[in-house]
């Protein structure tokens, strides 16, 4: 991920074959897939990567339950499929998510599905148990030759409430099925761009540009932090923007050529919760509930937290997304119904996020039925430019098997064929991981000098990959930063070699301190410190930096400037009694 050698090379070779447009988990699904089979691709973010709706999932990993409703049974299949490729392949941050599904009735919605699926009507209603166990019947059905996960069952009242005693009283039974859950989205979409770079020098990466359209045939790539401009000649390009597509195409084609629209995303709002009582009660099960008024929402432990969600509201605009009032309002009121005993002050939410769906364009008065699936479609560019394939749709838990059907039509139109499949390719951390965790991180810690504890720390961070970061923090000077569980030189090996440019990419991407809610004031200035020094950066740029940054908190995850300054106490107050309990 050298920048300047990737820049350096394009301006003196502006040809390549592709130039996939947008760095979210999709685009970099489908560079690697094109990286890896020698093509010569470039791709182009304007922010971070894996910095929108690839940074906002409901961190599931999951077939898509809901979607049978809507007879979307090729999506659920495939995303089965993919669900099991990534408990495989990213071992590291994919693990088996138990899911419970609290039941109020026994034939309600069953009809109503009925006439849902044959699309009859648009309203959502509640689902019975009927209708639950068919569901999770044609699950583990799809599922049955892989089986690597326990087939569904179901409990009674009794037993429901004396496992789960705060669920809602008026509960006739539950039902609880496997699905996954994925730690550290953004960290499997640096590792997938890693993975892709480490195909040579016909691959290069740049966040933070942007690419508009000059001459016939050729774009002009912005590098954001120079403010240099220079020509790129593409023979193709893929349109991988998500819920910006329109707007990506339209600097793109020319005024008098642009497409029409093609996308239509919903935003999906999340809180994480820190609520210890709450985070126990669940006994590492996912919630997966139904609000009064028949809308899914999902609860489950995550990373100490709870992740509680989430919304579905037609956007206009992608870069305005946020969690607003109203949606903060309408999570806590599904959490109440699904659990009445339980209250949640505004200090315990101590981070929120949103993204856009990028669902495609669709009329459809109800959100839900607008259809998760995927798929590409070709943009003829003429005389003004090369075709444009645009990825449309798409889920999270999909992102591979979606950059395979792209790069396959980009490779049929560049007249080269498949050399690499990538089904079964593990990759960062999950490369060569081992059975044995406990021996592993052990012969690490004898290997480096590190703590069995920091070892630890580290591979639960990022799997083997804890291999490369430990032997640096290793091989010079550390020490621990304020109230968190980071070290300087463990954030220094992140700035060097992971594409930080921002130290939000650093704070929110990178690393887990702002969603987990340990982001401290004092933390967010010993980062910024850390990435100045290393950039050059004088004064004035760390306050800019700085400034920005907080903004950005407290703007789109509602998180102020005085609460990270509170936390400073709060985690020296914490140390304090660690140490005096021994």
């Amino acid at each position: 991920m050298d920048r300047k050698e990737t820049l350096d090379g394009l301006r003196q070779s502006p040809k390549v074959d592709v130039c996939v447009l947008g760095g979210g988990i999709n685009g970099i699904s489908v560079f690697r897939e094109l990286a890896l089979q020698n093509a010569s691709v470039l791709l182009v973010e304007k922010g971070d990567y894996c910095s929108g709706a690839s940074a906002a999932l409901s961190r599931m990993v999951h077939g898509g339950l809901r979607y049978l409703e809507n007879g979307e049974f090729s999506l659920v299949r495939e995303s089965l499929v993919e669900r099991d490729r990534l408990l495989r392949n990213a071992p590291h941050y994919v693990a088996p998510l138990p899911t419970t599904v609290p039941i109020f009735d026994l034939f309600s919605g069953l009809a109503n599905g009925i006439v849902r699926f044959l699309r009859l009507t648009r309203r959502p209603s509640r689902r019975g148990a009927v209708a639950i166990k068919a569901g999770l019947g044609i699950y583990d059905f799809l599922t049955r030759k892989r089986a690597l996960m326990p087939r569904h069952q179901f409990r009674g009242r009794k037993a429901t409430l004396e496992k789960w005693p705060a669920l809602n009283p008026a509960i006739l039974s539950s039902a609880t099925y496997h699905d996954a859950w994925v730690s550290h989205p953004e960290r499997i979409g640096i590792e997938l761009l890693r993975d892709a770079l480490s195909a040579g020098a016909n691959a290069g990466a740049l966040n933070y540009a942007t690419l508009v359209q000059a001459d016939a045939g050729e774009f002009l790539l912005h590098d954001k932090l120079s403010g240099d401009k220079f020509p790129i000649r593409p023979r193709l390009v893929v349109n991988a923007t998500g819920g910006w597509i329109d707007m990506a195409n339209g600097t793109l084609f020319p005024a008098d050529d642009r497409p029409a629209p093609v996308m239509g995303g919903t935003k999906g709002s999340h809180l994480i919760i820190d609520n210890p009582a709450l985070h126990d009660m669940l006994d590492g099960h996912m919630i997966y509930y139904e609000n009064e008024d028949g809308r899914i929402c999902i609860l489950f432990p995550y990373l100490g937290k709870v992740l509680v969600g989430s919304t579905d509201i037609r956007v206009d605009d992608p870069d305005e997304v946020r969690c607003e009032a109203e949606e903060r309002d309408y999570i806590l009121q599904s959490l109440a119904y699904v659990l009445p005993g339980v209250r949640i002050r505004p200090e315990e939410i101590v981070f929120q996020f949103a993204g856009v769906r990028p669902l495609p364009a669709s009329k459809d008065s109800f959100t839900g039925r607008i259809p998760r699936d995927h798929f590409c479609t070709v943009l003829e560019g003429g005389e003004s430019g090369p075709p444009v394939i645009c990825m449309i749709g798409g889920k999270w838990t999909t992102f591979r098997s979606f950059g395979e059907l792209a790069a396959d039509m980009a490779l049929e139109r560049l007249g080269q064929s498949r050399r690499v499949n990538t089904a079964d390719r593990t990759f960062g951390g999950g490369r060569e991981f081992p059975k044995d965790h406990s021996g592993w991180i052990r012969d690490l810690s004898e290997s480096t000098g590190l703590s069995p504890d920091r070892a630890a720390t580290l591979f639960e961070r990022y799997g083997t990959d804890a291999e490369d970061v430990a032997r640096f923090t290793a091989a010079g000077q550390d020490h621990r930063l304020p109230h968190a569980g980071y070290s300087a030189r463990e954030l220094l090996h992140l700035i060097r070699t992971e594409a930080v440019e921002h130290v939000d990419d650093l704070l929110l991407r990178r690393t887990t301190l702002a969603i987990t809610g340990e982001l401290s004031l004092a933390m967010a200035e010993a980062a910024l410190d850390l990435l100045a020094a290393e950039k050059g950066w004088p004064e004035q740029t760390k306050a800019e930096e700085l400034s920005r940054f907080l903004t950005l908190m407290r703007e789109r995850h509602g998180v102020a400037e005085a609460t990270l300054s509170a936390r400073n106490e709060q985690r020296s107050e914490l140390c304090e009694t660690t140490a005096r309990s021994g």
